[in-house]
């Protein structure tokens, strides 16, 4: 079967990832020395979106790269069952099916029971998806993070955990989502600017209490004297007031120091509330007075412990006022009791102002903490809650990273995670959700907690016998505890056979972790504590952080914003109508519609085109510069795609031209041409090793894109077709040799970049040199030393690239002077014979005139008259004008040469004359600029002597 005439990545993409999953190559060979990589698992309620698209490319060139230079690779596959997310999902789900079930109606093991079934139907998607990019990971390892392994290994930890003292149970302040009614992380609360108010508040002192108010200004002058008996309290959440239990000011503020350890009557409730002091306070911002309420503030809540503040909460899990007993025990007044928190912030304000404590209200901007899922308001909320003690493990953490033990990459991100362990607060574990691992721990009537594997052991380990009913906590771990254990989870830990049998010995701790910034902490902090704690390794020895991707714009991709990109639909393109549907369904403000669709029809009027996986992951590769963000631009996507195309041409080229022609092993290097083109690889990929070491996937794509489109489809099988013409001679088939030889290396080059094209070309390449056409990825990696060399490399290199330099200077006169590429020139050459241009010139004569279409090149004595003239060093090239060119255009070109050069002149002038250059720059770099006054001086009188003879 031949080439396809025309590249087309939906004839072999799919049959070719087929073709590899089969035959077993993502599998751990068993031989050589460990390499592993640890797949960020994705939610299994997930689509790929381009922040996977692009992590997933980088680690999949990666695992290719190190599978080809003979490591034992295994990149382990696997998904997070993602609690929270998951139980959006189904919940949606069973809404939309219209039967009445919802998650209360069926109960917790019916809806579980619904989640799995969702899970099994529908939880593959983003797998598909992986594999449509080129995955290359061991599926046969896919571990989900609900599997029984997981699930072992996470009971195991909290058990242990526990035993050692580092778990309890507490009450604390956590991120509250009142419509999941449960507590969040950090990650999943989203702080956006909005439009607020500030309002005024004045706090009666208690006691018929007085003082002295006083303002100065900046100069200490006095601007304001007078008698008060209240404090004035500015908040943005009026309503939280019902659960102030301090009012507050700085211990150095003079307005205030009289009343320091006085009282104040907290408006609407009549309660008695302390007025403390504490460096907390901006003396600067209001009036220097805070109200404290250490049940519904983070900050508040570090203030009333270090204070012993009473925690008084008002609100419900589903954020009203409370109402009943508990309203009457937190002393909630009856009129907002059972209201919502908004309306009661209508009601509090409203009584406030009409008993004349409401002073003031003014515009302010707030920063509103808002659930990522559920788009509302995030309460901090006083629950009992499971936290991990983060002190201890927090600082052997930072020690491990310290040390070097863990690298980061780019380094400077080590200082994001030294910030992050040096303020480290112990961990809330627990989410008040059905679909997670069930806490471990049970109770008894009495409320006590007994901890352990499974009930039984429970029993046996405190002798609870079975008249005793004992009830398991109704809660789960949050997904981000059993990602923490995902380095050793995966390999069978605790389980010793299961740990012998995937390797546990082999692949922990894992060679590298390519994730996101934003989760250094979230993740990246806590799987190195826990794997060092349970395990004593560390989970990875580098960790890749890569860039956020952006649009083409720098925006943050975002289904709001309506400029999301999906992955699958760069790879198989998209209608337009089909995006702007995608990208307007399902939104949070539906009113941004119309927006969002004008946009996308101003960006994209002809939808998406199909680019290809491989031109997508090249695109990725090209973009993932270290330390910044990353703006996906489609105009890359179609440069990339382009390469592709040329690189099937090539191929194309070179299977034509040696059709019937068989040879093995490394060919004979006979002529220059074939020196220099193996000197350019080898030069090629001694600097790609030297990027795939630095996780420099740009300058990789970089050096691999310039020597296969530049110098081999460019320039080499230009300078073969001279040979191939010579028939069946010897020179015609050791350059056929050379040619497939040279393409197959570049294949296996490019290959961990763009898997597809180069695996579906490498097919039909490898049987004429009489390789295993199974498979370029299990080839090995090219490198500077397995490529062929000899005595007369480098010098034949550089007697080409001065060929190189002589037809591009030629080239650039018939572009310069549009003279047809099909109309042939006469090339005259003045100059010195034994200048490497001149003998570049005199050797490759044949290959010259092929290359820039000249009848013939003759060496001249004195210049001649109406030629354009180009200059390299001491030789100097001339075409012949007449008949050729208008003599008025090649004068215009002539002058602009000539004022360019005249610029670089003044440069080299100016830098020469600057005693602080010539004195401080090291005296070769000052002798560079000399020679190259020089050069830039010849090349000006030679243009100025051609201008002359045009007239």
């Amino acid at each position: 079967m031949s080439l396809a005439p025309g590249y087309d990545p939906t004839q072999f993409e799919a049959r070719l990832y087929a073709q590899w999953e089969a035959s077993g190559v993502f599998k751990p060979s068993g031989h050589g020395e460990p390499y592993c990589i640890l797949l960020p698992p994705p939610n299994v309620t997930g689509t790929l979106h381009m922040g996977h698209a692009f992590q997933h490319t980088l680690q999949d060139a990666l695992v290719r790269y190190h599978r080809m230079r003979g490591f034992d690779v295994l990149w382990q596959m696997g998904t997070d069952h993602a609690g929270i997310a998951t139980e959006m999902v189904v919940s949606r789900n069973l809404a939309l099916e219209g039967k009445g079930e919802t998650r209360d109606s069926l109960g917790r093991d019916g809806f579980i029971e619904k989640v799995w079934e969702w899970k099994q139907a529908s939880g593959d998607t983003i797998e598909r998806q992986m594999r449509r990019l080129g995955t290359s990971g061991d599926w046969s390892r896919s571990t989900f993070t609900m599997d029984p392994m997981a699930a072992d290994a996470v009971r195991e930890a909290f058990v242990r955990l526990f035993d050692d003292g580092l778990i309890y149970r507490g009450q604390r302040l956590v991120n509250w989502d009142p419509v999941l009614k449960t507590a969040i992380s950090d990650l999943e609360v989203a702080n956006e600017e909005e439009d607020g108010s500030l309002w005024s508040i004045r706090y009666p002192l208690a006691d018929g209490e007085t003082y002295a108010y006083v303002e100065r200004d900046e100069d200490g002058n006095e601007t304001l004297r007078e008698t008060r008996d209240y404090l004035v309290v500015a908040t943005t959440r009026p309503e939280t007031m019902l659960g102030d239990t301090a009012a507050m000011v700085h211990p150095d503020d003079e307005r205030y120091a009289s009343l320091h350890g006085k009282s104040v009557v907290l408006p609407l409730t009549g309660r008695r509330i302390p007025v403390i002091t504490d460096d907390y306070v901006d003396r600067a911002f209001g009036t220097g007075v805070v109200k404290v309420t250490p049940a519904h503030d983070f900050n508040d809540y570090a203030v009333g412990q270090r204070h012993s503040l009473p925690l008084i909460n008002i609100f419900t899990p589903d954020a009203k006022i409370l109402d009943g007993v508990l309203a009457e025990e937190a002393g909630v007044p009856e009129p907002y009791r059972g209201l919502d928190r908004f309306d009661a912030r209508k009601a509090v304000l409203a009584d406030l102002e009409s008993q004349g404590l409401l002073l003031e209200t003014r515009p302010h901007k707030l920063q509103v903490p808002r659930g990522d899922r559920t788009g509302q308001v995030i309460e901090p909320y006083l629950t009992d809650q499971w936290f991990v003690k983060m002190d201890t493990l927090g600082a052997r953490g930072l020690q491990l990273a310290e040390s070097g033990a863990v690298k980061f990459v780019p380094p400077n991100w080590i200082n994001t995670y030294r910030h992050w362990m040096e303020n480290i607060q112990d961990w809330c574990i627990s989410r008040q959700l059905w679909w997670g691992h069930r806490i471990p721990a049970w109770y008894d009537a009495t409320g006590r907690a007994y901890v352990g594997r499974d009930e039984a052991e429970v029993r046996a380990k405190h002798g609870i016998d079975a008249s005793m009913a004992l009830t398991q906590d109704n809660d789960v771990l949050e997904t981000w505890f059993s990602s923490s254990l995902w380095p050793f989870s995966t390999m069978g830990w605790p389980n010793e056979a299961l740990m012998r049998e995937r390797g546990f010995d082999r692949f922990v701790p894992s060679s590298v972790l390519v994730t996101g910034f934003d989760i250094i902490f979230f993740w990246v902090a806590r799987m190195i504590m826990m794997t060092d704690h349970f395990t004593g390794e560390v989970p990875f020895k580098d960790v890749y952080i890569t860039g956020l991707v952006r649009d083409a714009h720098g925006q943050k991709m975002s289904k709001s914003k309506g400029n999301v990109l999906d992955p699958i639909d760069l790879v198989d393109g998209i209608s337009l109508d089909d995006l702007v549907a995608k990208r307007t369904t399902g939104l949070m403000n539906p009113k941004d519609a119309p927006k969002i669709e004008k946009a996308t029809r101003k960006e994209f009027p002809d939808g998406i085109p199909a680019f290809g996986a491989d031109a997508l992951r090249f695109t990725i590769a090209a973009l993932a510069t270290h330390g910044r963000d990353i703006k996906f631009d489609l105009n890359r996507a179609e440069g990339y795609k382009n390469f592709c195309n040329k690189l099937w041409n090539a191929a194309r080229f070179v299977l034509m031209n040696t059709e019937g022609f068989s040879a093995s092993g490394v060919p004979e290097l006979r002529s220059d041409f074939d020196r220099w083109i193996v000197h350019s690889l080898r030069n090629t990929m001694l600097n790609v090793q030297d990027a795939f070491a630095a996780y420099r996937f740009d300058y990789i794509a970089q050096e691999l894109y310039d020597f296969t489109w530049n110098e081999l489809c460019d320039w080499y099988l230009e300078f073969s077709k001279a040979e191939l013409q010579l028939g069946d001679s010897e020179s015609s088939r050791n350059t056929k040799h050379v040619l497939l030889y040279v393409l197959e290396q570049t294949l296996r080059g490019l290959h961990p970049i763009i898997p597809f094209v180069t695996d579906e070309i490498w097919g039909h390449i490898a049987p004429r040199l009489g390789l295993d056409a199974t498979t370029v990825s299990i080839q090995q990696y090219p490198t500077w030393e397995s490529l062929p060399s000899d005595a007369e490399s480098v010098s034949a290199a550089s007697t080409v690239s001065a060929l190189q330099a002589v037809v591009v200077q030629i080239r650039s006169i018939r572009s310069q002077l549009g003279i047809s590429p099909g109309k042939p020139i006469q090339l005259l050459v003045q100059g010195p014979r034994d200048d490497m241009a001149a003998i570049a010139i005199t050797r490759y004569e044949p290959q010259l005139k092929s290359l820039v279409r000249a009848e013939s090149v003759h060496w001249i004595e004195t210049e001649p008259p109406a030629a354009a003239t180009a200059v390299l060093g001491d030789i100097r090239l001339f075409v012949p004008l007449e008949g050729l060119v208008d003599l008025g255009a090649e004068r215009s070109r002539l002058d602009k040469e000539i004022k360019r050069v005249e610029v670089e002149i003044a440069k080299c002038r100016g830098k020469l004359a600057s005693e602080t250059f010539v004195a401080n720059a090291p005296p070769a770099v000052v002798e560079q600029e000399r020679k190259r006054l020089v050069d830039w001086t010849s090349q000006q009188d030679a243009l100025s002597a051609q201008r002359a003879k045009l007239g």
